[in-house]
């Protein structure tokens, strides 16, 4: 979800974003037509035990839909998953290993997507729905 969003809009950048030395004018307007380093994903307890169903957007351009396997058999949110996700059209997007851990006081969590040992994004979530769900704000974590 993560790498193939990045690598798909930094092509979809206008020839303006990537000129060299542009003038503070071109800066802003380059920021600007940038995509936002923002995404959001709804995670929605499954009926089988350990799986959430996920629905996810990165800067309002990409979308689809995801699963996350291997967590907790009863009780919230926190614990450990595989998370794989998709495109709309069905093509697979990206996988990780998902970390949820519960954050005190309070229904709120850190979220953690790790792939190859390598910490990918983070974000922060809190129990909607009676606590059916789970909604999480993220953003990529650049080196």
């Amino acid at each position: 979800m993560f790498r193939s969003c990045l690598l798909a809009a930094a092509a979809l950048l206008p020839a303006a974003a990537t000129a060299s030395a542009p003038t503070n004018e071109g800066t802003a307007k380059a920021k600007a037509a940038e995509p936002l380093n923002i995404g959001f994903v709804l995670y929605t307890k499954s009926r089988t035990p350990g799986t959430l169903l996920a629905r996810w957007t990165y800067a309002n351009a990409y979308s689809g839909p995801g699963t996350a396997t291997g967590g907790p058999k009863s009780g919230g949110f926190a614990g450990h998953y595989h998370v794989r996700y998709f495109l709309e059209n069905g093509t697979f997007s990206d996988e990780y290993d998902l970390q949820i851990e519960r954050h005190r006081p309070g229904q709120f969590y850190d979220v953690t997507w790790i792939s190859n040992g390598i910490i990918g994004a983070r974000g922060v979530g809190m129990e909607v729905a009676s606590g059916k769900s789970l909604a999480v704000g993220w953003r990529r974590v650049h080196d």
